[in-house]
């Protein structure tokens, strides 16, 4: 059979669109903007598109954005400082420091000084906590983009059987723990799995993330199955001398011939990650002003 491709890209218009009539209806009902800002230390090229990127969706989705760049040298202290002053600012309603920063600086430090409740990217051992308990709290995006791309495609999940391969706490674990929200019964792959091909053979749901360019091979997938690309891994392009090629964890020709939908590297899961940034803020504004939170824009 041949798979059908999920358009991430596509998905992820759909959810910046609710997001902005989500954002729309609280500056008309409740003349409340929501708003997100963003922290960058350090003068990173990769980094200073990605914080561009999210300004601009930021604004297109009518929320108001607060960039703060910082020089390379900026103290702990002086950081912190900063988000303490975000923190407490009602008008800021997310907040995300932009990784990597520089040596000097910490990174578990400084999401563990941002506020839970305003912790968008879903990193901090609060909201990670709050996730493998069960409770509210807010989900990293890529995971959650993957699920919003799972529940539009699969429908209802309960009792099937699901495989992440990849254990790490940014993507592995969240995701694992919201698939077992949706009543999956889960299993977490790694390197060390015995017999790792099997394992996924099993696989209804497989959502691979270890970073390893087309490891995951047509045969590794049951017939049927839907497959979720995390990876993304840059080689010389083969025959554009001087180009690159983007590759995902999974062998997309093979695994296309055997599985009933496939995310495509790229615009696969990729433009869901600023697109759930957008819709955690505005449930995180939801939440602190005691309003119903955006449906369909959370886990």
């Amino acid at each position: 059979m041949a798979a059908s491709i999920i358009d991430g890209k596509a998905f992820a218009a759909t959810v910046r669109e609710k997001v902005a009539g989500h954002v729309a209806r609280l500056k008309e009902e409740n003349d409340i903007t929501p708003g997100l800002a963003v922290v960058l230390v350090g003068m990173d090229p990769a980094s200073e598109v990605y914080v561009a990127a999210k300004h601009k969706s930021t604004v297109e989705a009518g929320m108001a954005s607060f960039e703060h760049k910082l020089p390379a040298d900026t103290s702990e202290e002086d950081l912190f400082a900063l988000i303490d002053e975000l923190n407490a600012d009602p008008k800021v309603h997310g907040i995300l420091c932009q990784f990597p920063v520089p040596d000097h600086l910490n990174e578990r430090r400084v999401v563990a000084r941002i506020d839970p409740s305003k912790d968008v990217d879903g990193l901090s051992v609060v909201n990670a906590g709050l996730l493998a308990s069960g409770e509210k709290g807010l989900v990293s995006c890529t995971p959650l983009g993957c699920l919003m791309l799972l529940r539009d495609q699969v429908g209802n999940m309960s009792g099937k059987n699901a495989v992440v391969i990849g254990r790490s706490n940014l993507f592995g674990k969240p995701m694992a723990q919201l698939l077992l929200k949706e009543s999956c019964t889960v299993t977490i792959a790694h390197s060390r799995t015995q017999d790792l091909a099997e394992v996924c053979r099993r696989a209804d749901i497989l959502v691979a993330a270890v970073g390893r360019a087309e490891m995951v091979k047509g045969d590794w997938v049951k017939p049927g199955a839907t497959v979720i690309d995390v990876g993304i891994t840059r080689i010389p392009h083969p025959e554009k001398p001087g180009k690159t090629k983007l590759l995902g964890d999974v062998d997309f020709a093979e695994a296309a011939e055997v599985a009933s939908a496939i995310t495509p590297v790229p615009g696969g899961v990729g433009p869901m990650t600023i697109a759930c940034l957008l819709a955690n803020t505005v449930t995180a504004c939801c939440r602190a002003n005691g309003l119903a939170e955006p449906e369909g824009l959370t886990a």
